[in-house]
C-alpha cells in the first residue's frame, strides 16, 4: 500500500477512538448521573470542562506540531487521552471524572487533530478533500460503534457504565504503540514537494507568528466563527440527545444511545462523501467551492434540527436526524480543506489548532446551557435552540465567501 494511504488508515483508527471515546460519556450519561448523584447541569459540566480544556490546549498543540515531529504528537496524544478514558472508569465522584475525562482526556485529544490533518494535507494534494473526508468517516463510525457498545454495557448493572471506559481506553493505549511503529518518523518528508519547500525555510513558525497570520486573514477568522457555531451544536447534540430520546419515547439506555447516533451519522456518511466529491471535482475551476459547500451544509440542516427536537414519534425523529446528518456531513467534508486553501502550508497545523480553539472554547458552553434549558423548560426546547447556531454559522461563512474570499466573484 502506498504510504499516504497506509498513514491515512492508521490515523483513521486513531480518529475512530478519539471521537468514539467522546461519545461514551453521552451514551452513559444517565447511568453516570445516577451513580454519582449529580444534577443535569452538574453532569453537563463534565462535557463543558472537556470541551473547554480541549479548546484552550489545541492552539498550542497545533504550533507544537509545526515545530516538532507530527508523528510523535499524534502518538503521545492518543496515549494520553486514552489513559484519561481508562482512568475515568475508576472515578468515584464528579470531581474525579472532571479530572480524568474533562482535563486529562481533553488535553490529550488536543494533540491529535492538528497533527493528523496536516500530515494528511501534506500527503494528499489533488485528493485532499477526499482523504480528509475518509478521515471524517472515522468520526462517524467511532461515535456509532462506541455509543452502541457503551449504551448496551451501561445496562449490565449499576456500574456497567465503567466497562466501556476501561475497554476503549485500553484499546487506545495499545493503538498508540501501533502508531509509533507504523507511521514514518517524519510524515512531511514523504511528499517530495513539501520536503523541498521545508528545506528552503530556515525559520519555523512561532505561536505569535502563526496567530498574527491567522487573525490577519478575515476568511480564516470567519471560518473559525462558523466552526464555533457548528461545535456548539455538535457537543450539545451528542451530550443530550440520548437522554432526550430515552425520556421522549421511553427507550432503554442502549436503544436510546443507538438511535441518537445511528441515523444521524448514516446521513453524515452520505453527506461527507457527496461534499468531498463535489469540491474536489470543481475546486480548480471554482476556488470558492469548498467554502460554498460549508455554507450549504449548515444552512440546509437548520429545519431538520428543529424537526428532530419536536418530533412526535421515533420514526419521525430518526428521519429528521438522518437529514440533519446529511447536511452536517456536507459541511464536515470541507471543514479543514477550506482553511488549508487560504493559509500557507507552513501554518496548516498551527492554523488548524487556532481555529479549533476558537470553536471548542465557544462550543464548550453548550452542555451546561442545554442542561439549564432542560431544567427550566424541556429537553426539546434546548435541542431546538441549536438550529439558531447553525443558521448564524451559515450566515457568517456566507459573509466570508462574498466579502473576503470571493470579492472578485461577488463584486
Amino acid at each position: 500500500m502506498h504510504y499516504k494511504w497506509r498513514a491515512l488508515a492508521l490515523l483513521w483508527v486513531a480518529f475512530f477512538l478519539q471521537q468514539g471515546t467522546r461519545q461514551i460519556f453521552g451514551a452513559t450519561l444517565t447511568s453516570i448521573q445516577g451513580s454519582l448523584g449529580a444534577g443535569a447541569a452538574e453532569i453537563g459540566m463534565v462535557a463543558t470542562v472537556f470541551t473547554f480544556v480541549y479548546g484552550l490546549s489545541v492552539p498550542f498543540a497545533g504550533v507544537a506540531a509545526d515545530l516538532l515531529n507530527r508523528k510523535w504528537m499524534v502518538v503521545s496524544g492518543v496515549f494520553v487521552f486514552c489513559l484519561g478514558i481508562f482512568a475515568s472508569g475508576f472515578a468515584s465522584s464528579l470531581a474525579l471524572i472532571l479530572v480524568t475525562y474533562g482535563i486529562l482526556n481533553g488535553f490529550g485529544q488536543s494533540f491529535y487533530y492538528p497533527s493528523a490533518t496536516s500530515i494528511i494535507g501534506e500527503l494528499h494534494k489533488d485528493t485532499r478533500a477526499t482523504a480528509l473526508s475518509i478521515l471524517q468517516m472515522g468520526l462517524y463510525a467511532g461515535i456509532i460503534g462506541c455509543s452502541v457498545a457503551s449504551g448496551a454495557l451501561a445496562e449490565s448493572g449499576t456500574d456497567g457504565w465503567r466497562v466501556p471506559f476501561w475497554a476503549f481506553g485500553g484499546i487506545g493505549v495499545a493503538w498508540a504503540l501501533v502508531l509509533a511503529l507504523g507511521l514514518n518518523k517524519s510524515a512531511r518528508d514523504s511528499a517530495h514537494e513539501e520536503r523541498n519547500e521545508r528545506q528552503s525555510e530556515s525559520k519555523k513558525p512561532s505561536l505569535r507568528e502563526a496567530f498574527l497570520v491567522f487573525i490577519s486573514n478575515p476568511s480564516a477568522l470567519l471560518l473559525a466563527v462558523g466552526l464555533g457555531m457548528m461545535i456548539y451544536v455538535d457537543v450539545g447534540f451528542k451530550t443530550w440527545m440520548p437522554s432526550h430520546l430515552a425520556e421522549s419515547f421511553g427507550l432503554a439506555k442502549g436503544s436510546a444511545a443507538l438511535n441518537a447516533v445511528l441515523w444521524h451519522y448514516i446521513g453524515a456518511f452520505v453527506g461527507v462523501t457527496l461534499g468531498a466529491r463535489i469540491s474536489d471535482r470543481f475546486v480548480k475551476r471554482r476556488p470558492s467551492v469548498r467554502m460554498e459547500t460549508n455554507i450549504a451544509g449548515l444552512a440546509l440542516a437548520v429545519p431538520f434540527i428543529a424537526w428532530m427536537a419536536y418530533a412526535q414519534s421515533l420514526v419521525s425523529c430518526g428521519a429528521a436526524m438522518a437529514l440533519f446528518g446529511i447536511f452536517r456531513g456536507v459541511y464536515d467534508s470541507n471543514l479543514m480543506a477550506s482553511l488549508f486553501d487560504i493559509i500557507p502550508q507552513r501554518y496548516h497545523a498551527s492554523g488548524a489548532g487556532i481555529m479549533l480553539s476558537c470553536g471548542f472554547v465557544f462550543g464548550s458552553t453548550s452542555p451546561v446551557v442545554l442542561g439549564f434549558l432542560k431544567q427550566g423548560f424541556s429537553s426539546s426546547a434546548g435541542i431546538a435552540s441549536l438550529a439558531a447556531f447553525y443558521l448564524v454559522g451559515a450566515a457568517v461563512i456566507a459573509f466570508a465567501r462574498c466579502r473576503t474570499f470571493g470579492r472578485k466573484i461577488c463584486g
